[in-house]
Parts: structure tokens; sequence; C-alpha cells
């Protein structure tokens, strides 16, 4: 697995445990760590790319 492939999926991985924390618990562990500002936006804007690259990846080998 490439480099940039093992990054989005931690970042994917991250981000279902976090939406998962957020149901169960109301706890949000990225605003925890990053704050609420500017950075934990960073974040999700870099989960939301993790999740579509892999989409693509999985999309792209069916084709």
């Amino acid at each position: 697995m490439s480099t940039v492939g093992w990054l989005a999926w931690v970042l994917v991985v991250v981000g279902a445990i976090n939406w998962g924390l957020i149901g169960a618990a109301n706890l949000n562990i990225v605003e925890a760590v990053v704050g609420s500002g500017s950075l934990a936006q960073v974040v999700y804007i870099l989960v939301g790319l993790g999740g579509l690259y892999l989409l693509w990846g999985a999309v792209s080998k069916k084709a």
C-alpha cells in the first residue's frame, strides 16, 4: 500500500471512530484533541478527502 493509501485509510478509520463516539456518547474526539476551530475543520476536510480517495480506488479497480 502506498503512503497516500495508508494515510487515507488511517484518516477514514479516525473519522469512523469519531462518528461512532459522537453517536454513542456525544463525544467528539477530534474537537477534544485539536479544539473546535480551523484545525478541526482541516481534519474533517482531510478525513473527507481520504474517504473520496478510497472510494475512487475501490471504484476504479472494478472498472
